[in-house]
């Protein structure tokens, strides 16, 4: 018999703090399971803070599993950054959209709706929409 898979979404947490990313993917992937790809690109390759393109792109390809990745990012240069890339086109054909979300409460909500087989418009929404959820 033929197992069906299907194929979701991946997403990319930029931030500036590697350390950042990397415990957010963790709390995010143990929301989503391990059917979602979600992969950190933060801090510098000598391990400081910034943005790397490359870790970006690597985490980008990485997380792509045919339906494409949203990217969610922390602070400002990391928009820059991002969107470079996205502006360069050597991803190799893999579908980016970047998210005007909170990086935190958007890469829960965005995990969640991955987990549902939504696409990336939908789960950027998602996304989007975390930052109008009251805490209190």
């Amino acid at each position: 018999m033929h197992e069906w898979k299907r194929t979701v979404i991946g997403i990319v947490l930029v931030s500036h703090s590697a350390a950042l990313a990397e415990g957010l993917a963790d709390l995010a992937g143990q929301v989503a399971g391990e059917e979602v790809r979600i992969r950190p690109a933060g801090g510098t390759a000598d391990g400081g803070l910034g943005t790397d393109p490359d870790r970006i792109t690597a985490a980008i390809r990485d997380a792509d599993t045919g339906a494409g990745v949203l990217v969610l990012v922390d602070i400002g240069s990391a928009v820059l950054s991002v969107r470079a890339l996205l502006a360069g086109g050597d991803l190799n054909g893999v579908d980016v959209l970047l998210a005007d979300a909170p990086l935190v409460e958007g890469a829960i909500a965005a995990s969640v709706l991955a987990t549902t087989g939504a696409d990336l418009a939908t789960a950027a929404a998602a996304a989007e929409e975390a930052r109008d959820v009251g805490k209190l």
